[in-house]
């Protein structure tokens, strides 16, 4: 396939491609900037060099990226959260020759490779070079770390093809077009960053990048500027919620929203606002969503991820499994061949999550098949305890995991936030009210704040590891 970016200037050249607060490029313009980062680069890196970027949400670091694209580059998209000892076994593991890294991100302890900060990089000697004439459909362009919710991350290989694809079924689910402004203040190392940065050159649509995401100065720019969507994980959507601002710009079509489930609650506050969310599943095996929910769907179906993508298919395995196939799937983990094949059988996906199909073929997800508690034989999904007490007025938040019991295996604790004191007898006798009593939660944790993902998504074995320093809510 043609090289992207030099399709979308040859069509759309005065097209606005990026927008920051201190600026504004046309195609021709980003790909003026993207050319001066190849002639940087140049000299430092090859074709297939594995190059490790440690970026914030900069035009810097946005334009690197398709620069080293254009070299014809694996990219291995780094978390900034990270720690070093994090970031070391992904650069050993993805096998980096190369890091690059903006300069406020510099890590000390990073070994074994060569480290080179943007500021660095802008004074290399430049040299003449082409980018890539085409794109071959089945090589990786990417790797890019799983969250890690459950332990050691691995990396995703992700292909020219699932890009695309990835980006064709969203324009066919949710109407996208060259007119559409896509608000990013999701991180471009994680997929739903990246996945929007190749809309933009796929589709000709205008991307308006943010540092950071601040709920305050997100909602100026959906109530002010001509935006047109925007990615959310929950606990964004919630943030932008509690502000209170119902009316947004006339252009604004919808939130996207992934990164795990969200609680009902606010779904039909959001519903109540006519805010149009479009609830969305997928991971970095899938190179984005791959099961989206309409918002004129969505008071029918409330809680659910919705119907598969044009290019999509899906099915529930006898354990309920979820299962997936396309050509956005990835083609498997780096140096994994034993997880490929227990992950990756007969072209089907097998994504750890459990789900369920209603008659009408919408999917809702029950939680990751290792959150799945199993006490004294009955299967327990935490989002279900969740969406429970989240009606609760007392509690703000909760999260609910297992913790090893001598008797039934497994039983569920839960960790709260909580919007006023309330007693664990009242936290149970509620519960019970709802719920099966196996059901309801043993133990029941004060939390100030979650270990979560840079994606959002919260890590349940971090929380368990932490039980003997957390604050017991007492019996009376």
């Amino acid at each position: 396939m043609e090289n992207w970016l030099t399709k979308r200037i040859a069509l759309s050249p005065t097209k606005l491609a990026v927008v920051t607060p201190k600026t504004k490029l046309t195609f021709r313009e980003l790909g003026d900037l993207v050319s001066k980062q190849m002639s940087l680069l140049a000299k430092l890196v090859k074709k297939g060099t594995h190059v490790g970027v440690l970026t914030n949400n900069s035009l810097t670091g946005y334009s690197l990226i398709l620069a080293l694209q254009q070299l014809g580059c694996v990219i291995v998209l780094l978390n900034k959260r990270l720690a070093a000892p994090e970031l070391q076994y992904q650069l050993e593991d993805a096998e980096v020759e190369l890091l690059i890294y903006e300069d406020d991100l510099a890590l000390a302890g990073l070994t074994g490779v060569k480290m080179v900060s943007f500021s660095e990089l802008a004074n290399q000697t430049s040299e003449a070079c082409q980018g890539l004439a085409e794109f071959k459909p089945d090589e990786v362009t990417t790797i890019m770390y799983t969250s890690g919710t459950s332990g050691q991350p691995k990396g995703v290989c992700q292909t020219y093809n699932n890009h695309l694809y990835s980006a064709l079924g969203s324009a066919l689910n949710l109407g996208l077009t060259a007119e559409d402004n896509w608000l990013c203040v999701v991180p471009l190392f994680h997929i739903s960053g990246l996945s929007i940065m190749m809309r933009s050159l796929i589709y000709g649509m205008t991307v308006t990048l943010l540092p950071k995401f601040d709920a305050d100065e997100v909602m100026r720019y959906l109530v002010a500027a001509d935006i047109t969507a925007i990615s959310v994980v929950p606990t964004m959507l919630k943030q932008l919620l509690a502000l209170g601002q119902s009316s947004l710009n006339p252009a604004f079509r919808f939130f996207l929203l992934g990164g795990g489930p969200i609680d009902k609650p606010s779904l039909e506050k959001c519903q109540e606002q006519r805010w149009p969310v479009i609830q969305s599943y997928g991971m970095t095996e899938t190179a984005s969503q791959v099961v989206a929910l309409s918002f004129d769907d969505a008071a029918s179906h409330l809680g659910s991820a919705g119907k598969p993508h044009f290019f999509v298919q899906l099915k529930l395995a006898s354990d309920g499994e979820i299962m997936l196939k396309g050509p956005n799937i990835s083609p498997g983990y780096y140096h994994q061949a034993l997880k490929n094949q227990r992950t990756f059988v007969d072209g089907w996906f097998k994504t750890g999550d459990i789900g369920s199909l209603d008659q009408d073929g919408y999917l809702y997800v029950k939680g990751r098949k290792g959150d799945m508690i199993i006490s004294g034989g009955e299967n327990i999904f935490p989002r279900e305890i969740e969406d429970c007490y989240l009606k609760l007025a007392a509690v703000a938040e909760i999260v609910v995991a297992a913790k090893e019991d001598a008797k039934w295996g497994q039983v569920p604790v839960a960790f709260i936030k909580l919007k006023e004191d309330i007693s664990r007898e009242k936290l149970v006798t509620y519960g019970r009210k709802f719920l099966a009593h196996y059901k309801v939660p043993k133990e029941f944790y004060l939390v100030t704040d979650y270990p979560r993902t840079a994606s959002g998504k919260i890590q349940r074995y971090k929380l368990l590891a932490q039980l003997a320093k957390l604050q017991k809510l007492s019996k009376i």
